[in-house]
Order: structure tokens, then sequence, then C-alpha cells
């Protein structure tokens, strides 16, 4: 018999006793380009999650831009980038413009203030009521705060909006583009007050609240005083672990999903896919942010199959 054909023989046999054998020998081979674009709240997450792909797929590029909800949307659409991150729901008018989508992981939007505000006591101890927000950011009531929102279409904007109960377009006040501009605005500003995504007011390394922000504490109950089992903002844990317990509202609490235009063919795309719903979840807390529960994953998981 010759030996090309004892070889074959024998890869035979190891493919049949090890079907995954194949598969990862075709990951393993994985080379290409994936682009994305959108989110900056979901940014952070997918810049770790790109990192630790190219661990196992070096030959694999992969090329992420921050620009806001919005943007990814547009851009998947429109074949820009391969996927769009977004941290809003998908609309009925994306969806007819053949939207394909799938939840990776959650987070959250908080109001923030600045640290020197001259009433910061009062706020921290007492929490502030979701009237006192809707006054500030809907009607307009306001005398002890510079108000920022969000210029671009975005996610935060959105849902921080969802939660007083309007759209983005309905917020007031001084706007400004992007996580960083709008974080950085009310740390310039003693009367600043804004919202920003979780990742852009904690600090990466302490895990606490980014020198010259506060986040403001919200009063859940209205009964004008921040409870003890309100009180969960010390450290970006605290509030993720809030999160996860039901405690912080949804919204401002959100998913965050992968956005393509129509169902992704490309094998780097699908398979990066794959992993971010499954191994790649396990750098999900470090991250700061919130795991989906496994019924959700094994729906993404799928849709990306069929």
């Amino acid at each position: 018999m010759e030996k090309r054909t004892i070889i074959t023989m024998l890869t035979g046999l190891i493919l049949a006793a090890h079907p995954q054998a194949g598969r990862a020998a075709d990951k393993e081979s994985l080379k290409g380009t994936i682009t994305l674009s959108g989110a900056w709240a979901l940014y952070p997450m997918a810049v770790t999650w790109a990192a630790e792909f190219r661990k196992i797929h070096p030959d694999v590029k992969i090329d992420i831009s921050a620009g806001g909800a919005g943007k990814g949307v547009a851009d998947a659409l429109a074949g820009v980038v391969e996927i769009g991150m977004v941290s809003r729901d998908i609309n009925p008018a994306e969806i007819k413009k053949g939207a394909w989508w799938v939840s990776v992981t959650k987070d959250a939007v908080v109001p923030v203030i600045n640290a020197k505000n001259p009433h910061i006591k009062n706020l921290l101890s007492k929490g502030v009521k979701k009237e006192t927000f809707t006054g500030l950011w809907i009607t307009g009531r306001n005398k002890d705060f510079h108000v920022y929102t969000r210029s671009d279409a975005c996610g935060a904007g959105e849902t921080w909006a969802q939660y007083l109960g309007k759209k983005q377009e309905d917020l007031l006040g001084t706007g400004v583009y992007g996580d960083p501009g709008l974080a950085s605005a009310v740390k310039k500003d003693a009367l600043g007050i804004g919202y920003n995504n979780v990742n852009f007011v904690y600090d990466a390394k302490t895990k606490k609240p980014v020198e010259g922000l506060k986040i403001l504490p919200i009063d859940l109950n209205n009964n004008g005083t921040l409870d003890k089992d309100e009180d969960f903002y010390n450290t970006r844990s605290d509030l993720v672990n809030a999160i996860i317990a039901g405690k912080y509202p949804s919204p401002p609490a959100r998913d965050l999903h992968f956005v393509c235009g129509g169902k992704p063919k490309k094998i780097e795309v699908v398979e990066f896919i794959k992993w971010v719903l499954t191994d790649g979840q396990r750098f999900v807390s470090d991250a700061g942010y919130i795991k989906l529960g496994e019924a959700k994953l094994k729906e993404g998981l799928k849709k990306v199959n069929d």
C-alpha cells in the first residue's frame, strides 16, 4: 500500500474519532479582515475581544472605530463595515432595511456630575429622583446645573431618554460628541451634569470613578434619601453587581449588540461572532460588562448557525 494512501486512511480515522479536529484545523487557518464601527459603549469590549481573538487567529486583522450606535448601524447596512456596534434596540426601519443582529453583552448608562459641584454632598446623600432628571433634560427646569447631552446619534442618549420616557432628540442641553467628549465637558465645568456609559466614568485600573467625576445615585424609591440598597456606585464592581441583581433599572441598563447588513457569510466574521458568544464571554466581567444569560447566548448562536 502506498505511503500516501496510509496517511489518507489514518487522517480519515482521526477525523471520524474526533470530528472537531477538521473544524479546528480550518479555524487555525483563518485569514482576512473584520471591520467594526459604532457604539462607544461597546468599543472597549470589542477591542478586548479583538485582541484575544487574534491570539488564536493572528492572520485575522480586526479594524475597530467608535462613532456612536447610529453610525454603527448605518455603516453595517451600507456595507462599509461587516459589524456595527449598537447600544440600543434595533428599530423597525433598520430591520426592514435588512439589519441582522445578535446581543453580545450588557452594560448601563449612568448620570454623572462634576466632583466639585457645590451641592455634591447633599446630592450623594439623598440621591436624585427621576422627576428631577426629567426636569433637567426634558422640560429645562434648571438653576443649579449646566446640562450636557450627546450631539451624535448614540445608544447612550437614546437609552437615557428612554429611561425618562422620551427619545434622544427630546433631550435638552449642550450637545457634545462621543462618550469621552461628554465626560470631559462635565469634568471641566463645576456645574456640569451629563450621562455616560459605565466604562467611561470608572477607571479601568482602580475600578473607581475617574478623577473629576461623580456618579449621581438614583433615588429609586423616591423617598428623598439614598437607602443602603440604592448605594452601589462606589466601584464599577458594585454597580455591575447591582445591574446583575436587577437593582439598577433597565433602562438605563441595556443589552449591547453586533449588527450586520444581513446574515454574515465571511467565515472570519462568522467565527468571530461565534467565539464572542462562547469563549469570548470569559473576558466580559474583567472588562466591566455583564455577561448575558445562557438562553440569550444560545439564541444568538442559533441565529448564526441557522
